[in-house]
């Protein structure tokens, strides 16, 4: 009989001082030994039993030293075999155990063979259970046992054995039978009162309430308990399955495969997972890792329309969307005609194989998921079948991080091409919401108008000027290089081969460079780049055939080619990093200056990239629910808009330092004293002036940076100045009041007041035009603040 003690027992607090009895089953033997059975089968038996017990007493009265476990180990197990019946053995899990005591003898063959299986270090030990927690169940067994007092703290107890033969781990459910066991009240246990039950069952987790209540050691407990043990690996795999999946944690995938090696009892099972872009008909690796996917192996991704997969692959998984099985990687290489699929899992000695294909969009788009084995036929048809009940959680996870992943989509298109700005973003969950809710009892309802009314415009641009005749320069500079290289090629060919064709070619190709040196005109660059391909190149092609010589020569040229555009494209290059350097330098910096401007009052903003920065604000009641608008604030948003531009322009100025090209900006305000309403319009997703009266503001805005000087061929905007225009008077008195603020504060120098020629449906405008002081000790992070502004408006 085998016997197990715990180290545990010397060192757990109990309210019961325990003894092994077998009093029970005495009194079962006793009853069968009785005269009036004995005609019954068990009789003879039973009279023998009782003989032990009385050759034995101490098995009747009951021990404590658990030494005599191993004195009478072949009586015990001589009067446990009825509870062990012989073909039982090796079926159930089961074992006679001293309850609390972590003490347990008398198992099943299946037992000792689990626990054999688990190794020589392994302690048998509960899942989870803390002193203080067993402390208080013994205090409950007292309280059904002795006062009659039954609750219900049954909590399932776990074992967690490890199965040294597989590799992996075996979890076992317990159930705890106690009827061969009796307690007693000793002189030290304090009776316990129906109110006393009341305040201990509202004071579960009070240990100390508990042990004023039930001392330790005040009640003697005699007997024993038989455990049964239940294998729940599969149900307790799925529970922490779902709960991983929940999770979505970093080590996700880890703790998966971990999971379906105990599940499947395969040490070295591998988990992959991969995603089939149906739109590209191309399987992709996810983002949770980079070694994530089996099949894709170290590939980023791969097509299916290459032949990587076989047939029956593509039908089954890929168009039907059905389990696909390879139980004998082998055998698929002989019927795939060792395919790439074949080969790549040969690689990664993968030897049996499960696809699992599970829709994850509405676009037919699927998550892989990839089970393997590096044993054939350890993954199987019959075997797969235990999946049944873990697919559908993988298939509500692979819907949620796939919901996940399209809102993160969503989100990135919304803030990069089709922005609802903050400020605003309230009136279209209004608008949505209304709708949604009207949808459900009119299916032809239309959403809402999205209109702001009554709000005031502000606008402005940074724009880099001189861009066309900057890039035409770049073009032309890069097309003489180019024109040059390629004289210079055809005149060491003339050299080596002295052929007519080369010099009728060179003055073919001069020709064209006198034409670059004198101007360009529109369709020169590709009439050029036309003939150097038609009858340069093929020459160049032959020429490299002469000697190495003429062959180094050519390379040369080849090798000042972008290798996209097969041009000479260093001067253009050169000209679109400084654009895209002042660019982004400039609306990283409107931006951030933007969010502080919220926080003044909230207001509508977008900004556009073009060469330069260009802008538009709204600021209005209609905006925001949050706050009461007062002319103060649009008063406050102009002179900030002002302020804005200054640094801006002295941004750009000290940014040239950092620039191939020496770009300069004129910057522009444009003053509109009127209220006007915006609308969005669904069409083309972005905001525009409503109303036909207001369309002669949009008029303005796009003619305006190209407006002369009335009676003369200036331009209105040229860089080291600010261009202020308007229309009315009143707002030229309220601009000049900002200009002199910041005149005080050496930002700004002489004001012009001018007048411009008519545009095109548009006359009568006026500007101010001022020159920008550059602050030699221009600091970015350190400008004027808001209570400034405040200080002046309200001043």
């Amino acid at each position: 009989m085998k016997i197990i003690q715990s180290n545990k027992i010397q060192e757990v607090e109990l309210p019961l001082q325990l003894n092994i009895s077998f009093k029970k089953v005495y009194v079962l033997f006793e009853k069968y030994a009785h005269k009036e059975y004995e005609k019954h089968p068990f009789h003879t038996s039973a009279i023998k039993m009782v003989n032990l017990f009385k050759e034995h007493p101490e098995l009747n009265d009951g021990f404590s030293d658990y030494s005599l476990l191993e004195t009478y180990k072949e009586q015990i197990d001589l009067l446990l075999n009825p509870l062990f019946p012989e073909p039982l053995q090796l079926n159930e899990i089961k074992a006679a155990s001293v309850p609390f005591s972590f003490t347990s003898f008398k198992f099943t063959e299946r037992f000792e063979n689990i626990l054999k299986n688990a190794g020589e270090n392994y302690e048998l030990n509960v899942r989870n259970f803390e002193d203080d927690g067993m402390y208080i169940m013994g205090c409950t067994f007292i309280l059904g046992f002795v006062y009659g007092y039954f609750i219900d703290v049954k909590r399932p107890f776990y074992f967690d054995i490890p199965d040294q033969t597989t590799g992996t781990m075996k979890y076992y459910r317990a159930a705890f039978n106690g009827d061969f066991s009796e307690i007693t009240a000793t002189d030290k246990a304090p009776k316990i009162t129906e109110d006393d039950f009341k305040n201990l069952v509202n004071n579960f987790d009070n240990i100390d309430l508990w042990k004023e209540k039930f001392p330790p050691n005040s009640y003697i407990f005699k007997g024993f308990g038989i455990i049964n043990l239940f294998d729940v690996t599969a149900e307790e795999m799925i529970s922490s399955i779902k709960a991983n999946l929940l999770e979505s944690s970093e080590d996700l995938l880890p703790k998966l495969q971990s999971n379906l090696r105990d599940f499947y009892s395969i040490k070295d099972l591998k988990l992959g997972y991969s995603i089939f872009d149906n739109i590209n008909s191309k399987v992709c690796k996810t983002e949770v890792k980079k070694s994530n996917s089996i099949i894709l192996n170290n590939s980023k991704e791969i097509s299916c329309d290459t032949g990587y997969f076989c047939d029956g692959i593509m039908h089954k998984v890929f168009k039907n969307q059905e389990t696909f099985v390879i139980s004998d990687v082998d055998q698929y290489g002989i019927a795939s005609n060792k395919n790439p699929f074949y080969k790549n899992l040969k690689e990664n000695n993968i030897q049996s194989i499960v696809l699992i294909p599970i829709k994850a969009t509405e676009n037919d788009d699927l998550a892989l998921l990839e089970i393997a084995s590096p044993r054939a036929y350890e993954l199987n048809s019959v075997n797969i079948n235990k999946l049944k009940d873990i697919i559908p959680v993988f298939e509500a996870a692979v819907k949620r991080v796939s919901e996940e992943r399209q809102n993160i989509l969503e989100a990135t298109i919304q803030e990069n091409y089709t922005s609802i700005h903050n400020s605003v973003k309230w009136r279209f969950y209004e608008a949505a919401e209304k709708y949604h809710e009207e949808h459900q009892a009119n299916e032809n309802v239309q959403l809402d108008e999205i209109v702001f009314n009554d709000v005031y415009p502000l606008f402005g641009q940074s724009d880099i000027k001189g861009s066309s005749s900057a890039r035409n320069q770049a073009i032309k500079e890069d097309l003489t290089t180019q024109l040059t290289l390629a004289i210079s090629v055809l005149e060491d060919a003339c050299k080596t081969e002295k052929l007519p064709i080369y010099n009728e070619l060179m003055f073919r190709v001069a020709t064209y460079l006198n034409d670059v040196k004198s101007g360009l005109n529109a369709g020169d660059e590709v009439s050029i780049l036309e003939f150097l391909n038609r009858e340069i190149y093929p020459v160049f092609k032959h020429v490299k055939e002469i000697s190495k010589e003429l062959a180094q020569k050519v390379n040369i040229y080849m090798n000042r080619l972008d290798k996209d555009l097969n041009v000479v494209y260093e001067r253009r290059k050169e000209y679109e990093n400084s654009v895209t350097l002042l660019n982004d330098k400039l609306a990283k910096f409107l931006d951030s200056k933007q969010k502080q401007a919220q926080e003044m009052y909230p207001h509508y903003f977008e900004r556009y990239k073009t060469d330069g920065v260009e802008y538009n604000m709204y600021i209005g009641q209609s905006i925001t629910r949050s706050k009461t608008f007062d002319k103060l604030y649009l008063y406050n948003l102009r002179l900030w808009q002002l302020q804005i531009t200054c640094e801006m322009e002295n941004l750009a100025f000290y940014e040239r330092k950092n620039m191939k090209h020496d770009l300069r900006v004129a910057s522009l305000i444009l003053v509109h004293s009127n209220a006007m309403a915006i609308k969005f319009r669904m069409d083309e997703k972005q905001f525009d002036v409503d109303g036909a009266y207001n369309i002669r503001y949009e008029i303005i805005k796009k003619r305006i940076d190209k407006a002369h000087l009335k009676g003369t061929e200036e331009r209105l905007t040229v860089p080291g100045k600010i261009a202020i225009v308007y229309s009315q008077e009143k707002d030229a008195l309220e601009y000049v009041k900002y200009l002199n603020y910041l005149q005080s504060k050496n930002q700004l120098g002489e004001i012009e007041f001018l007048e411009l020629e008519d545009l095109q449906g548009v006359t009568g405008l006026k500007a101010l035009r001022v020159e920008v002081i550059y602050q030699k000790d221009f600091n970015e992070n350190n400008t004027i603040t808001f209570n400034d502004l405040i200080k002046e408006i309200e001043a």
